[in-house]
């Protein structure tokens, strides 16, 4: 089979098409045929080698999101059988409950869990089935960037109808955050630099959008959008450069969820500006193959379609 591999460059990685054995199915793995795998910024990132230098992922295999066809399952499986179609969770071995280092330590992508390959081998632990009005494109879309949106918003946010929610930037967590709060019957607000990608999101039903780039101070216009309330929910991609104006958007009893560092991380979190309006903030990174299940079956009870700008061919990887 074909597999692609991250291999040493002069900066960072540079990507590998390589002719591999296909993997062998232990008693309690499934051998996936991948029929798609998505892009993330986290794959860029680790391409780059952005994360800690003294990691290497030389060798493994790139992207942890990706849906397939199950074509093999071991002797001792009870969880899934040839035919059916399925997603790879991003955490491999958080399937319930609080995380811990070990399951922190088992996220696909630039290890032998990557998803850019014709087939991949799984323990049975580590799938989901997917929605099924979904195609395979849509459905390797939803491992990493929409289940942080959904947990986000839902697990950590408690997200009610009517509820202000702000999304910065039109990126992945973004637009799913947009789909998810629009269906429940929230009232996202959302932000772009680019006055078509906020017409875009007026088509996808976000309640308001705001210019950051004609907006300096975009966080007066979503106070403002919210007739002065403030958001209840933020999904902050931003980081160093966007968490001090969202909290100035957020509301008395809001919550904020620390996603991304698209700006940089390691900004400091003014807890005086939480405290003194009972607000709450959360760090979020993805989540567990419970709260993937959950997201599905709200992403089947509406039927929600991910947003998909492009499509390419594997040899274009």
């Amino acid at each position: 089979m074909r597999q692609y591999q991250f291999e040493p460059a002069s900066s960072g990685y540079q990507l590998a098409l390589r002719e591999v054995p296909r993997p062998a199915v232990g008693a309690r793995d499934v051998l996936v045929r991948v029929k798609a795998a998505s892009l993330n910024r986290r794959d860029l990132n680790i391409l780059q080698r952005d994360y800690d230098p003294e990691y290497t992922v030389a060798g493994g295999i790139p992207l942890s999101d990706g849906a397939g066809e199950v074509v093999a399952v071991g002797a001792d499986v009870t969880r899934f059988q040839i035919g059916d179609r399925v997603a790879g969770i991003f955490f491999t071995r958080w399937i319930a409950g609080p995380p811990s280092a070990e399951a922190l330590a088992s996220d696909r992508g630039g290890n032998p869990g990557g998803m850019l390959s014709e087939f991949i081998v799984s323990h049975e632990d580590g799938l989901v089935t997917f929605p099924a009005h979904l195609s395979y494109e849509e459905a390797a879309t939803l491992p990493c960037a929409a289940l942080t949106a959904w947990v986000g918003l839902f697990k950590r946010g408690r997200l009610q109808p009517g509820q202000f929610v702000l999304l910065e930037g039109t990126g992945g967590v973004s637009v799913f955050g947009l789909l998810f709060a629009a269906a429940a019957g929230a009232k996202p607000i959302i932000t772009s630099s680019s006055d078509d990608k906020l017409q875009r999101a007026r088509e996808l039903g976000t309640f308001g959008a705001v210019n950051y780039r004609s907006n300096p101070e975009w966080q007066q216009e979503v106070r403002a959008l919210s007739d002065g309330h403030g958001v209840d929910q933020v999904l902050d991609v931003g980081g160093r450069e966007t968490l001090g104006k969202a909290l100035e958007a957020l509301a008395y009893g809001g919550h904020v969820a620390l996603i991304g560092g698209l700006s940089g991380y390691g900004s400091d979190l003014p807890t005086d500006a939480l405290m003194w309006i009972n607000a709450t903030a959360s760090g979020v990174y993805v989540g567990s193959r419970e709260d993937f299940e959950a997201m599905n079956a709200f992403i089947s009870e509406h039927r929600i379609r991910p947003v998909i700008d492009r499509v390419f061919a594997f040899e274009d990887a």
